[in-house]
């Protein structure tokens, strides 16, 4: 089997990439990446203790339900009722007072019409006091990181010291409407009754309509601005940057074999809750081997892309809950953290032409501007696995002269150690419910941290749009 480590060595020698000139990647995105830590460097790791630890903002715990194939497990509960459980679950797990709790934001995307402040209404059915606000963010595939950070603004600005967050989505109950044309006739209709009477009614609900208009529509998975869908525009980009499709099944039972691993070993007891007494997560296939998986056709570009559904983030429900508050007021309640959250960037890049590779944009970013080196700085990586091509193209963006040069000044983002990254497994095998990943990425490398001794983790992740995060934790010292 070929070592992933080839795939950014070999990204120093590679022909440029051929950049789009007629679109600049866009600026800085809300949530800012601002922060009052952004001076943060690798030089002064030790002067955490200098920081004002009413400013300073701790990761404390984090869990998730078990993540399940869509239309499996959770087939028979609400999104609002997964994010109720989650946020249930890490208050029962830290045994933190439901008054001590300031604000809760939660992050979703596909929205439930009488749900759609999915945050307030599952902190409500959570038993949390109705005096504590709630709001909901939705920035695609990193809206529970979007809702960990704006936490973290609160905190920095002394709006909050303790915030719980998190996310969640459901394929199990997706809202299907009906066509536009059938809606605009069925809110007029009551005009046409008045008129007509029942006969009236018919005939203006008949009247201009076409068999299409009789279908249904579902949650579209195609980008508005692009028409694409997100794997049509992942192997594209593998395309770009020559990434195979031996590599992308590679690294896609590496992923299932680890998340089986970590399973089996036990070391996702306390952050995957359980769901009627299981904590099982049934996508990930602990057996897949590359044979298996080669097998696969390609589902979006046919015949001859490289991603197949195997390769592929599958369709997922879950909910996951992150509990983030000021270090003074975690001590003061006598709570041990896992980690600082110290910087963020939040950015986007041109839909057209680089839809996922906002992580490579984000990590540069967030990495320069804390004087962090990737290669000796960071100990622990959790980069989202949307597609096995697009992370490995990011791996290979990273680490590429040619795209240095062109898009950050000739500074690269630096070589990814295989060895540190996503190690319990991630996004293609435990499976990618659109909100929640972020939080399930901040919980897992603040454990990984605590359970591995390093010191700094970076979080990384792409999302629909062409929009990127990136984050850097430090281990709290217990």
């Amino acid at each position: 089997m070929m070592s992933f480590r080839s795939i950014a060595l070999r990204a120093a020698t590679r022909p440029a990439v051929a950049a789009v000139a007629s679109r600049a990647p866009t600026q800085a995105l809300t949530p800012s990446a601002t922060t009052a830590l952004r001076s943060f460097s690798s030089s002064n790791v030790a002067s955490s203790s200098d920081k004002d630890p009413s400013k300073t903002v701790v990761v404390v715990d984090g869990i998730r339900l078990p993540f399940a194939m869509s239309s499996t497990i959770y087939s028979d509960q609400l999104g609002v009722d997964l994010q109720r459980l989650a946020f249930k679950g890490l208050i029962d797990k830290t045994a933190i007072s439901k008054e001590d709790i300031d604000y809760v934001i939660a992050g979703t995307v596909i929205q439930e019409v009488r749900t759609s402040n999915i945050a307030r209404e599952a902190a409500i059915n959570a038993g949390l006091p109705d005096k504590i606000g709630a709001h909901t963010v939705a920035m695609a595939c990193i809206s529970s990181s979007s809702a960990i950070c704006s936490g973290a603004e609160k905190i920095i600005s002394g709006h909050a010291d303790v915030v719980l967050a998190g996310g969640v989505e459901t394929f199990s109950d997706l809202p299907i409407r009906l066509t536009r044309p059938v809606r605009q006739k069925l809110l007029t209709m009551s005009k046409a009754m008045k008129k007509g009477g029942v006969p009236g009614a018919i005939g203006h609900m008949l009247k201009g309509l076409k068999m299409k208009d009789l279908a249904l529509e579902t949650p579209a998975i195609a980008n508005y601005t692009t028409g694409e869908v997100m794997g049509v525009s992942s192997d594209k980009l593998s395309a770009k940057f020559g990434v195979s499709r031996q590599e992308q099944d590679e690294f896609t039972v590496r992923s299932h074999t680890l998340a089986g691993k970590a399973h089996t070993d036990g070391w996702y007891k306390g952050e995957v809750i359980p769901y009627k007494g299981s904590t099982e997560e049934n996508g990930i296939k602990a057996d897949s081997n590359v044979e298996k998986v080669g097998k696969l056709k390609p589902a979006f570009v046919k015949p001859h892309g490289t991603h197949t559904a195997a390769n592929s983030s599958f369709l997922t429900d879950g909910a996951s809950a992150s509990l983030i508050m000021s270090e003074a007021r975690a001590l003061e309640l006598g709570l041990k953290p896992l980690a600082y959250i110290r910087d963020w960037s939040f950015k986007a890049c041109d839909p057209f032409e680089e839809l996922l590779l906002g992580p490579t944009y984000c990590s540069q970013e967030v990495l320069s501007r804390n004087n962090l080196n990737l290669g000796t700085d960071i100990g622990v990586f959790e980069i989202h696995e949307a597609f096995a091509g697009q992370i490995l193209s990011n791996l290979v963006a990273m680490n590429s002269q040619s795209f240095a040069d062109d898009k950050f000044g000739g500074k690269k983002v630096g070589e990814v150690d295989m060895s540190k990254l996503n190690t319990k497994g991630g996004s293609l095998a435990v499976g990618h419910p659109f909100g929640a990943t972020g939080s399930r990425l901040v919980t897992t490398a603040s454990r990984r941290l605590q359970d591995e001794g390093e010191r700094f983790a970076l979080i990384a992740a792409c999302a629909d749009g062409g929009l990127g995060h990136a984050c850097i934790l430090e281990r709290y010292d217990n």
